[in-house]
């Protein structure tokens, strides 16, 4: 649950980010405008304009109304504190008709339309929309909104209609209180017939307005419901007129925005196919909303998601990802993660190519854009028919690789990367051990890669490793095992070796990948590593005990270290190692001998060592290590060694992993050799950088070695579960 609601979130989020109203530009100001302003200020506040009048006419670049350009801030204030809201309110009503003039005046219209448009012009601040709002413009904007209905139709009448839509655009703009006094006004009512008007302009007009005022008011949208609104906009839909079907599309979405009901009805007024019908619109802005309007519609219900993609939604979508328009890649992703979570449409969106867009969205600095294409990704990925195809195109590595700039998109990719290892068994399994077989060397190697990060450990035992003794027909584990187990077996060396092909790439990258993934399934397969925790010191089959070291007591024979005896027993000695064994009883000249001289090895190694023999136990301090460790090489005292190779891996670091790994081959040390290996491995990326080609000459030094490792780490593993 918790889940659900954090996607439903972040798609909300997303949608009410797309749905933002828009607010009007202001080019720069000039003296010259300053100074026709206070000139309009003047001439509007002389008397009354008569319908026979002309309308305020200063040179072309000075009245307000006869430029399409908004002023700049300094400008509106000096109009606005020159008290023109008040004066263009006032004009806003029709001027009185004088005895004598004609039916038609030459300027009929004009100061109205001029004193609208000069109103949303002024418009830009909310204490100014108030000023005007709380000075009576409302009504009469209202007023005008109706004046097709005196009987009179022309384009004057047209362009005043227009004009008062677009000052009820610019008064109600993000002012949620203006929203509401449209309403209570009766503004809405005279804007639904407008949609029906034979001017596309007064439409368009008309349907903005609309879409302000539907924006996160929710009693303005139940109005406009009413007033049976849905129709008239779903036809418009369907308009060629892009601007049309642009303001169409924006009214709807944001009528549906957070309202269930409403999006009940929108669907059942048929507009789920005009809308799918919009992301070919040649108006990108239009595409965009139709996006975010199936996003939104996907929400509804199970049926709703698989009808988009039935009706064709898929394909343009997925065109629109790889859009140079930001807005529409994200809106065409967050349009895809809510139709993604419905099983079918997972394998449709995949199958149909969206795979691999939507990965590379993962590259986007942009943070809404790259967390609606991981949303999207993590649906796709909990259908296992896509699981091959996310790992077949190096969907894992892109995940594991990602930069990613929210919080919320880095817990949905790591989720999404549990998805896909929750369903690598079975058949999903089997496709990619064909795949590892038979695919390109490219897909081998993503393959082995991801299986090495998201296999389950017992299936990765057996995919990477050696297969020696597997066909053996009296092996009784392979002749009751299944099918997708010997077919496991078949391909073991395959995913070990294309793991270990990739360390030997010229590409640092591959490089990386693999010294990664061999890393991870060290992890993975061994339930410690071979150093891990310091090793228990074995029980000698002869125990003397710490009061026999270097005591003459019952001593039988004498060891001369550094010109000093040393006093030891040969039945001690007998037991500890083969070395001994042979001094005393093969045929060197030390049999018989009653002093024998130490002539490589220091008195305090010695004794260290000698204690060792005697109590199975002894302090190894760093200091000491290596010239201990060479001394029980020397004298084959394997416990001692493992006890010098836990201290000497534990100082083990990127400035002496190369010596410490010649010390391991130079006295057999497989434990700390091992250790060596796997902090290569782990610390690859950082010895890269620092080593250069000494690093390179030493990683293909040491391949082989790798290979034995894993080899014989994991098929003694394996021999654990085949027991058990």
């Amino acid at each position: 649950m918790k889940s659900s609601k954090k996607r439903k979130k972040m798609s909300e989020a997303a949608a009410e980010e797309a749905s933002e109203e828009r607010s009007p530009a202001l080019p720069p100001a000039t003296p010259g405008k300053l100074y026709s302003a206070r000139s309009l200020l003047r001439s509007l506040s002389s008397t009354p304009l008569s319908l026979g009048e002309s309308p305020i006419a200063p040179p072309p670049n000075a009245p307000l109304t006869s430029s399409p350009n908004s002023p700049k801030t300094e400008v509106v204030n000096v109009i606005v504190e020159g008290g023109a809201v008040p004066a263009l309110v006032k004009h806003l009503q029709a001027p009185a008709c004088s005895e004598g003039e004609r039916s038609s005046k030459p300027y009929e219209h004009e100061v109205e339309k001029g004193s609208a448009f000069a109103l949303g012009l002024l418009a830009v601040k909310p204490e100014h929309q108030q000023l005007i709002v709380d000075t009576g413009a409302l009504s009469h904007l209202v007023d005008l909104l109706k004046r097709h209905k005196e009987g009179s139709s022309s384009r004057a009448v047209n362009s005043v209609i227009r004009r008062a839509a677009d000052a009820i655009t610019n008064l109600a703009h993000e002012n949620s209180s203006i929203k509401t006094r449209v309403r209570m006004e009766g503004g809405i009512p005279p804007l639904v017939d407008l949609l029906e008007f034979t001017d596309t302009k007064v439409q368009r007009a008309a349907a903005g307005a609309l879409r302000t005022l539907a924006f996160k008011n929710d009693e303005n949208k139940n109005q406009i419901v009413e007033c049976n609104a849905l129709p008239t906009l779903i036809l418009m839909l369907r308009s060629e007129d892009t601007a049309i079907h642009y303001e169409a599309v924006g009214v709807i979405g944001n009528l549906v925005h957070s309202s269930p009901n409403i999006k009940k009805e929108v669907l059942q007024a048929g507009a789920l196919q005009p809308v799918i019908g919009l992301l070919s619109s040649l108006c990108s802005e239009s595409q965009r909303e139709a996006a975010l309007l199936l996003g939104q519609f996907a929400a509804t219900d199970s049926d709703c998601k698989v009808h988009i993609v039935q009706r064709g939604a898929v394909k343009p979508l997925i065109e629109m990802l790889q859009s140079s328009d930001v807005q529409l890649r994200e809106m065409s992703a967050f349009a895809l993660g809510r139709l993604a979570q419905d099983t079918h449409n997972q394998a449709g969106i995949a199958h149909n190519g969206g795979l691999v867009p939507l990965l590379k969205l993962l590259d986007s600095k942009n943070g809404s854009l790259q967390h609606n294409a991981a949303f999207a990704l993590y649906g796709l990925a909990d259908n296992e028919d896509n699981v091959s195809d996310f790992i077949r195109v190096g969907g894992v590595q892109k995940l594991q690789d990602g930069e990613f700039i929210v919080q919320a998109t880095k817990d949905c990719v790591a989720k999404t990367l549990k998805r896909l290892e929750e369903k690598i068994h079975g058949r999903v399994l089997n496709h990619l051990l064909y795949l590892m077989r038979v695919a390109e060397k490219a897909v081998q190697r993503r393959v082995a890669l991801a299986l090495a990060h998201l296999c389950s450990p017992d299936d990765q035992r057996t995919i990477f490793i050696d297969n020696n003794g597997m066909s053996n027909p009296q092996n009784s584990f392979i002749n009751c095992v299944d099918a997708v187990l010997k077919l496991l077996i078949q391909h073991i060396l395959a995913g070990l070796e294309l793991l270990l092909g990739l360390l030997s790439s010229s590409s640092p990258k591959q490089q990386l990948d693999g010294a990664v993934a061999l890393y991870r399934l060290s992890n993975k397969a061994m339930a410690l590593s071979p150093v891990d925790a310091a090793p228990p010191s074995p029980t000698p089959q002869v125990y003397l005990g710490e009061q026999y070291v270097n005591n003459v007591t019952l001593s039988d024979v004498t060891f001369l270290v550094e010109g000093k005896r040393f006093y030891a027993h040969r039945i001690c000695l007998l037991a500890s190692s083969d070395a001994f064994r042979a001094m005393f009883d093969g045929g060197y000249r030390e049999k018989d001998a009653r002093d024998i001289e130490i002539p490589n090895i220091k008195w305090d190694v010695f004794e260290l060592m000698m204690r060792f023999i005697y109590t199975g136990s002894v302090d190894v301090t760093l200091d000491i290590a290596q010239d201990l460790l060479r001394a029980a090489d020397q004298y084959l005292l394997e416990g001692l060694k493992r006890l010098c190779e836990y201290s000497i891996a534990q100082d083990i670091s990127l400035e002496n992993v190369s010596s410490m790994y010649e010390l391991s081959e130079a006295f057999h040390a497989m434990s700390l050799r091992h250790t060596c290996i796997l902090f290569i491995l782990e610390q690859f990326d950082k010895l890269s950088d620092r080593a250069g080609h000494s690093h390179s000459h030493l990683i293909q030094r040491i391949i082989p070695e790798i290979r034995n490792y894993f080899a014989k780490a994991l098929t003694k593993h394996n021999s654990h579960n085949m027991r058990l």
